[in-house]
């Protein structure tokens, strides 16, 4: 196995193992400093865990960070696919980023394969062969946590997301399963720190629930001021603004929230413990479900050269589509338009000694797909 990791800002590189020839060059582009960083961190983490433990010497992974920045990321993969020659992209967590590259990577005959951003653009109209998600459809987990909203007989919500392509996936796949009112709208910016004027909407706009869509620093914040606030409303959101780092930094204030998740450590199933066992072991924290993502692309990536090699694109598009790998989810197929067909759980927030984290206390949504396969003519 060979990887190699760029570090942009020192225009260094370094060689950490290897030096065969790989019959797999696989690019990874993702988030490695600045607010997102952990997201980034943990992506990267699992699916080079997933590479290790398959200990094949024919895999190369070039590892880049993007700075959370869509320009720097066009660079990065220009640079990947024109000079690095990598056969496939990775590993951006943004939306914004993603609708930066990918369409160009697939414009320029790469298969790009998502470990998490997964726009509405790209499942429908934008669609492409070349082009997978493994994560899920952007707007999964918020339709899971309308679902819940509604059965849970909430029925004036206050919803808030960043205005940006999965902020806006978000409160679109919120209100298509939540049937109840909606006390207030908002689009924050994103990268956000200070909430003040939004809880204090909140405060004034009569609801009796809040959902929000804040991952990374954004969700910290939030849900630190929030908690600061006096405000007494319950809240639901998505995995995404309760992820392990986040739980860690908010503390108390998160106990009991239900939030909404395609994955959870305590998933009942032999590859799911294996994996949890192993990332905890190997990094020395609980893995989030961004590292999940990121050890199943890799898992899938490497299934796939089982059955053909990368150079012939169509068998290759092919070995991806059947996806005959050991998900730490379990059961996992994908859709017609190369999204998962995957089942979404309510976790609720709970402490297990001195460490925050997530419970599985029901299933929201059995063998959900997404609501754009009708609009992709691939």
């Amino acid at each position: 196995m060979a990887i190699r990791t760029h570090l942009a800002a020192a225009a260094a590189l370094a060689v950490l193992a290897g030096g065969a020839q790989a019959d797999m060059k696989i690019g990874m582009i993702t988030t490695l400093s600045g607010g997102g960083a952990s997201l980034g961190i943990d992506t990267r983490d699992g699916f080079m865990l997933a590479v290790e433990q398959a200990g094949r010497d024919d895999v190369e992974v070039v590892i880049d960070d993007d700075q959370r920045k869509p320009d720097v990321a066009v660079q990065i993969a220009d640079r990947m696919i024109q000079s690095e020659k990598v056969d496939v992209l990775t590993g951006i967590v943004w939306s914004n980023l993603a609708m930066a590259v990918v369409p160009s990577a697939n414009a320029q005959g790469l298969v790009y394969v998502s470990t998490n951003a997964a726009p509405a653009q790209l499942a429908g109209a934008g669609c492409s062969p070349d082009y997978f998600s493994v994560s899920y459809q952007n707007d999964n987990l918020h339709e899971a946590a309308g679902a819940y909203a509604a059965g849970a007989g909430f029925d004036n919500m206050f919803i808030m997301a960043p205005n940006y392509p999965a902020g806006q996936d978000s409160l679109n796949g919120f209100k298509r399963f939540y049937d109840g009112g909606l006390a207030g709208e908002v689009y924050t910016e994103l990268g956000q720190t200070d909430y003040a004027a939004e809880i204090a909407q909140i405060r004034a706009s009569g609801a009796d629930g809040v959902f929000f869509f804040l991952p990374g620093g954004m969700g910290i914040s939030f849900l630190k001021q929030y908690a600061d606030s006096g405000v007494d409303l319950p809240v639901v959101g998505p995995a995404f603004s309760f992820d392990q780092a986040i739980l860690q930094a908010v503390g108390d204030a998160a106990l009991e929230v239900k939030n909404t998740s395609t994955w959870s450590k305590d998933l009942d199933n032999a590859a799911n413990a294996a994996f949890v066992a192993a990332f905890e072991e190997a990094y020395g924290r609980l893995p989030s479900i961004y590292a999940a993502q990121g050890y199943d692309t890799a898992n899938l990536l490497l299934s796939a050269t089982q059955k053909a090699d990368v150079s012939d694109k169509a068998a290759f598009r092919a070995a991806l589509a059947e996806a005959d790998f050991d998900s730490v989810r379990g059961k996992f197929s994908f859709a017609s338009n190369n999204h998962p067909v995957q089942d979404i759980y309510v976790r609720e927030v709970i402490k297990e000694g001195d460490i925050y984290t997530n419970k599985i206390v029901s299933t929201a949504m059995t063998d959900r797909d997404n609501a754009y396969m009708q609009e992709c003519r691939m």
